[in-house]
């Protein structure tokens, strides 16, 4: 199982009156998990972007456990999900770190594009040589 984390602040821009962290905040937190994943598994934006290739989310999805508020430190976690597929899907686990207790989950599925922006409907090349690397035992 390949998976990555990163202990992040909530800070004050994030929340909503209630002091909650908005709604609209999740994706960005499922995008600094992509990238940090990116980084330790060499799967990065600029990979793809050099590949001739895109990976646009065509799905993205949250669901709320506990209040996440300002001024807490929880740490996202995000899992690679294997798939025949031509697509990229992780799924996302954030944890208070003080209590461990679990306050969001989520999914994520990206797609391939062409450089003319056609979906692409087998794996690209590198993709396969990223996954013979990383998910073969």
């Amino acid at each position: 199982m390949l998976t990555a984390s990163k202990e992040f602040d909530i800070r004050f821009s994030e929340v909503d009156s209630m002091q909650f962290v908005w709604h609209g905040s999740y994706p960005l937190y499922f995008e600094d998990a992509r990238e940090e994943f990116g980084k330790k598994y060499e799967l990065g934006y600029m990979l793809i972007f050099n590949s001739g290739y895109y990976a646009p989310l065509v799905d993205l999805q949250f669901h709320f456990h506990k209040p996440i508020v300002y001024g807490m430190h929880p740490r996202i976690d995000i899992i690679y999900r294997p798939t025949e597929a031509a697509k990229i899907i992780f799924d996302y686990e954030i944890h208070d770190t003080e209590s461990g207790e679990l306050l969001a989950t989520g999914t994520s599925v990206q797609v391939f594009l062409d450089a003319d922006y056609q979906l692409v409907w087998s794996n690209p090349p590198f993709y396969e040589e990223w996954k013979k690397k990383w998910l073969t035992p």
